[in-house]
Formats: C-alpha cells, sequence, structure tokens
C-alpha cells in the first residue's frame, strides 16, 4: 500500500502557481504573514535536472561530423563543421563532434572544462513511446512499471537527513513530475510569484472563511491533507517575507522569455534565497521533430537557442553560488538516423545530454559511438544505447550530493560510472 505521503505526492496535492491575477488569496497571505520565518538554510549542494520531453535529436545538437554514412542518411538535415561550406558551420568541439551552431553559449564553459557532454545515452528498455520512455527514466526502473517512487525523490530521501525546509526538492512545473513521486517531501510551484494550493478531489480549498492556512488544513475531516498542508504552509511562509516579483537576477543577466528561462530564474532566486534547496527539476518541452526538424534555422535550432541560452543566463546569475550547483539535462530518448519524407526524424534510440558545474570532468564529449554504418546502427536504424542512463545519473547524484547507495537509487542497476564528474 501507497503511504499517506506517497499518495499525496503522487497527485493528491501539489503546490503551483494558479496564475491569479491578484497572487495569493488575502487571507493566505494574512495567516503567512503573521507567522515567524526561520533564519536561512545552511547552504548546501543543489542538483538541478531538465527533462527535454518529446526526445532530442543528439545527432543534430551534438553531430559526430566525420561519418560519411550519417551525411548520406540526412541529405538535407546533415550539418558540417568546415568553415566557408555555406550558412552556419558546427562548433567543432574536438574534430570528431560538432556542436550546433545555436548552442554557442554552451561553447566558453565546454572550452573552461565546466561542461561535459555524454553522447549514445539512453535506456535499455527499447520502447519508443513519449510515455513509456519518460516513465521509465523518471522511476529509474527501466523494465519495472510499478515502482510507485521517481529516482529523484528516492535521492532526497538519501541525502542522510530529513527535510529541514518546505524547499529542500521543488518542481517549477505545473503539476509534480514522475521523478518525485515517493515519500520523500518535494514541492511543485508552477510560480514563485503566485504562490497557491490546489487540492484535488476534495473541497477544503473551498472554505475561504477559514481563520487562517492552519485551521483550513486542521479542518480536513481525512487528515489525508494534513501534513503536507504544514509543509506547504511552510513553504508559503518563506515566499511572503521576500520581494519574489522584484527579483533581480545578477550580473545584468537577462533570460529567455520562455518557459524553461522562467523556471530557471526562478530556481536561481530559490538557491540565492538560501531556503535549503537540494533537488530542482524543470521541463523543456518541444522535441518531437517529426517533420521540418530544420538546420541552422527552424523548429529544433530554436529549442537548442533556448535551452543554452536559459542554462547559461541561470548559470551566470548564480555568482557565487556556482560551486554548489551541478546542471544535467535528459531526454527520454534520440531520433533516427535516416531522415524521413517530411524533412525531420522519427523516434529512435539513443541522444546526448548535457552536465554542467565546476565538479565536472568537462571539455570532453563522453561515452562510446560507434563508426555510424548498417551494421553499427540498432535495428538497422538507431544509433546504438552504449550508455546506461543510470550509469550517468548515479555518478552526478554520488559526487555531488554524496550520495553513494546506488541500489537504493536505482534498484535493478549494476553497472559502472563513466566518469564524468571529476574524482
Amino acid at each position: 500500500m501507497l503511504s499517506r505521503r506517497g499518495f499525496l505526492k503522487a497527485g493528491g496535492l501539489t503546490l503551483f502557481g494558479v496564475g491569479l491575477m491578484g497572487g495569493i488569496p488575502a487571507f493566505l497571505a494574512e495567516a503567512a504573514a503573521s507567522m515567524k520565518v526561520e533564519s536561512p538554510y545552511k547552504k548546501k549542494k543543489t542538483l538541478v535536472c531538465i527533462f527535454q520531453r518529446g526526445a532530442m535529436d543528439g545527432l543534430m545538437a551534438v553531430t559526430p561530423f566525420t561519418y560519411q554514412y550519417l551525411k548520406e542518411a540526412r541529405p538535407t538535415l546533415f550539418m558540417s563543421a568546415a568553415k566557408g561550406a555555406g550558412g552556419s558551420p558546427l562548433i567543432d568541439l574536438d574534430g570528431r563532434f560538432g556542436l550546433h551552431p545555436s548552442m554557442k553559449a554552451f561553447e566558453p564553459v565546454f572550452r573552461e572544462k565546466r561542461l561535459g557532454i555524454v553522447h549514445g545515452i539512453g535506456s535499455p528498455n527499447p520502447t519508443r513511446s513519449h510515455f513509456d520512455a519518460q516513465d521509465y527514466m523518471e522511476s529509474g526502473t527501466p523494465f519495472n512499471k510499478g515502482t510507485s517512487s521517481g529516482w529523484l525523490n528516492r535521492a532526497v530521501g538519501l541525502l542522510g537527513h530529513d527535510a529541514l525546509t518546505p524547499f529542500s526538492a521543488v518542481s517549477l512545473t505545473s503539476s509534480m513530475p514522475r521523478s518525485f513521486y515517493g515519500d520523500n517531501p518535494a514541492v511543485a510551484i508552477n510560480n514563485l510569484q503566485d504562490f497557491a494550493i490546489q487540492m484535488r478531489g476534495n473541497q477544503a480549498g473551498a472554505n475561504l472563511a477559514a481563520k487562517s492556512f492552519e485551521d483550513l488544513y486542521d479542518q480536513t475531516a481525512s487528515g489525508l491533507l494534513k501534513d503536507t498542508g504544514k509543509e506547504s504552509f511552510e513553504a508559503m511562509k518563506i515566499l511572503q517575507k521576500t520581494d519574489i516579483k522584484n527579483y533581480k537576477p545578477s550580473n545584468n543577466v537577462v533570460y529567455p522569455s520562455s518557459a524553461i528561462g522562467n523556471s530557471l530564474k526562478q530556481i536561481a532566486q530559490l538557491i540565492r534565497m538560501d531556503v535549503g534547496l537540494e533537488v530542482a527539476f524543470a521541463e523543456s518541452n518541444g522535441w518531437d521533430t517529426h517533420f521540418n526538424q530544420g538546420t541552422e534555422n527552424g523548429v529544433f535550432a530554436r529549442n537548442v537557442a533556448d535551452l543554452s541560452n536559459s542554462i547559461m543566463a541561470f548559470w551566470t546569475d548564480l555568482g557565487a553560488y556556482q560551486d554548489d550547483v551541478t546542471v544535467m539535462t535528459m531526454t527520454e530518448f534520440g531520433r533516427t538516423v535516416h531522415q524521413n519524407g517530411t524533412g525531420g526524424t522519427d523516434h529512435g534510440r539513443a541522444s546526448c545530454n548535457f552536465i554542467l558545474g565546476n565538479d565536472v570532468n568537462g571539455g570532453l564529449v563522453h561515452g562510446n559511438v560507434q563508426p555510424l554504418t548498417v551494421e553499427n546502427l540498432e535495428d538497422g536504424r538507431d544509433l546504438k544505447v552504449t550508455t546506461d542512463f543510470r550509469s550517468v545519473f548515479s555518478e552526478v547524484a554520488d559526487k555531488h550530493l554524496k550520495i553513494t547507495n546506488d541500489h537504493a537509487l536505482f534498484p535493478d542497476w549494476s553497472g559502472n560510472k563513466i566518469g564524468v564528474m571529476k574524482a
């Protein structure tokens, strides 16, 4: 049976911004403002995970441009690193791999050896279903659909302490992601400015006459919402004492006006507020490029520019906090080696991901991308998965968050790390 907290985190209660014109309802604001807010929490290490939903084409983001087969398989999508060949060339990283020119914001941190790339990464489960692949990656159990918890929720539980702050694990999304399902405290907040409470399947929220926010939860007959309601109240108390609306990014940073840009800006706010954030989650959507994918222009170019510019705005905004933060991207699978008949690519297998931090073994494209020939393709069509995503996720959690219990984090995995983090 699911525990009470497990039930709540799996969908019973989610914290999020509802977009109210007036912000937080007055009776909640007054109740929160009347409570004493504790002093800032001790600065902690923070892992920021970004899920690229839709399956990013890793072969276009970081292209193994020396392979003639890839050029032939993508007659209108292949991009060259050769200067003077027309258009914007790939950014040559190491003589073999080229970064998409729209991700030029990443080049300085790659050269500084703070950005690492893992290519050929993916799930050992060969499903090409978005829903299943995302579920497997977020649960961390790619052959078990019955896992009730997400790997990031388990990570929170393995940090070695009880949550001393309601902001220990925060998802900047409108609903709780699968990664955060489980027994350990986590909240989903879509917008810090409009922080509010959504209660599904109960009428407690309709009682606007409650004397205070805490009274609202004390009056729940079943008691199911009571403990999580207290956590929610603590979170709101902290935000009520902070001028969220007038937050000024450091170093004159300007974030992209996109969903991922806004999410990362708010994560930076929480980190700089010293509220004890340890695990953060955000999403970037629109990576399912079945048609009109484009090359230096088009939907893919816009997506990678938004992602890289948003991450680098976030990184610059962190300033002195950079030593405490590692950013890791993930995507459920890659795209086919061959382009399709509509100028796009279909569901494939392996992709690549990006890991940014001062404790990253950067300036390298990690992993094993075999020569792109027909005999080396999975099912004769896809880039093979040569690095299990769990080997990377566990290494990042181990080196950055000091979580060493790989079996508890990924129950069905016993593989090796690949050296993407500094020893």
